[in-house]
């Protein structure tokens, strides 16, 4: 579905850093979990996958189709969504126009309340509601998912979306990534450090210093998380939080 060819990163500052070094990677799992320490270049390569930054070299392609010098849109209208760590707010926009607006139809209230369900919030507490900073980090994730489950992508990537929300939130959304796992027609790719989110994967990449360190299966690579066999493991802000 997805294969990164020779990616590239480098950030042409005074510094200069290359954030990612060669990375070659498929992606035709179900769901795939990227790992690794903080500075590692994850986030790097979720943005690289979205569009929302272009590699320094390499090539992208999705399909079978050369996207890398698409943009966000563009990939979003070829089917790839991206879900941000902290999601966005938006002042004057009710859940119901956001569910719409992702589902490209006019939907009826109870249309848009059934993908509330799936993410398992109350449609009747929420769907009127502005999506703004009323609403708690952990609603809006699982109210991102909905417009993500609506919007029915081939290719859905979410960066942390365990970043800065409670425990309680945090169960629910295992809920909702467990449901996805075994409901969804497409393709899930999640950058997380939770130990949780990578027992659920299907294949764990493993990024360090620019570069994969490991790539497998859940039942190859989380044994060598757990044990601390993987630089990750080690590094500032390691691999494994249960």
């Amino acid at each position: 579905m997805l294969e990164l060819k020779n990616i590239s990163y480098h950030v042409d500052d005074e510094n200069g850093k290359d954030i990612l070094n060669h990375i070659d990677l498929k992606i035709d799992d179900r769901f795939t979990a990227i790992t690794g320490p903080n500075g590692g270049g994850k986030s790097t390569l979720a943005k690289l996958i979205a569009g929302i930054i272009q590699p320094t070299e390499g090539r992208i392609f999705f399909e079978g189709q050369d996207i890398t010098q698409l943009s966000i849109t563009e990939r979003a209208n070829l089917g790839i969504s991206f879900a941000f760590q902290q999601p966005v707010r938006f002042k004057g926009i009710t859940v119901l126009d956001l569910i719409r607006l992702a589902a490209r139809e006019n939907l009826s209230v109870e249309g848009a309340c059934k993908y509330l369900a799936e993410v398992g919030l109350c449609a009747r507490d929420y769907i009127n509601r502005e999506v703004n900073a009323s609403l708690s980090g952990g609603e809006l994730k699982r109210i991102e998912i909905a417009t993500v489950i609506a919007r029915g992508m081939k290719l859905s990537v979410f960066d942390e979306p365990e970043a800065g929300i409670d425990l309680w939130s945090f169960q629910n959304l295992i809920k909702v990534f467990e449901k996805m796992h075994d409901k969804t027609q497409g393709n899930i790719v999640i950058i997380s450090h939770q130990e949780r989110i990578l027992d659920i994967a299907d294949k764990i990449v493993v990024i360090a210093n620019g570069e994969i360190q490991d790539i497998g299966s859940k039942a190859e690579i989380l044994p060598k998380l757990l044990d601390g066999n993987l630089e990750c493991r080690h590094n500032a802000g390691g691999c494994i939080h249960g």
